[in-house]
C-alpha cells in the first residue's frame, strides 16, 4: 500500500495521542504498549514512504513531526 504524507501525519498524531493517554490510563502498561505499537507503525511507515519517494528518511520524519506539533495557523 502506498502511503501519503497525510497518512504519516495521521500515524504520528495517533502515536502522540497514545503516549498522552499513558498518564491517565487505568492500565498504564497496556497504554504504554499501545503507544509503542503506534510509534513503531509510524516509524515503519516513514521508512516505507521515504524509500518510495526517494527522500531522506530523517527529513520526512522531521516534516511530519513539524506538521503534527506545529500545524499552520498556530
Amino acid at each position: 500500500m502506498e502511503r501519503t504524507f497525510e497518512d504519516l501525519v495521521a500515524l504520528e498524531q495517533a502515536a502522540v495521542d497514545a503516549a498522552a493517554r499513558i498518564r491517565t490510563a487505568n492500565d498504564p502498561d497496556t497504554a504504554r504498549q499501545a503507544a509503542r505499537d503506534a510509534a513503531a507503525a509510524f516509524q515503519a511507515a516513514v521508512t516505507e514512504y521515504a524509500a518510495a519517494e526517494g527522500e531522506s528518511r530523517v527529513e520526512v520524519e522531521m516534516r511530519v513531526k513539524k506538521a503534527v506539533r506545529h500545524p499552520e495557523g498556530d
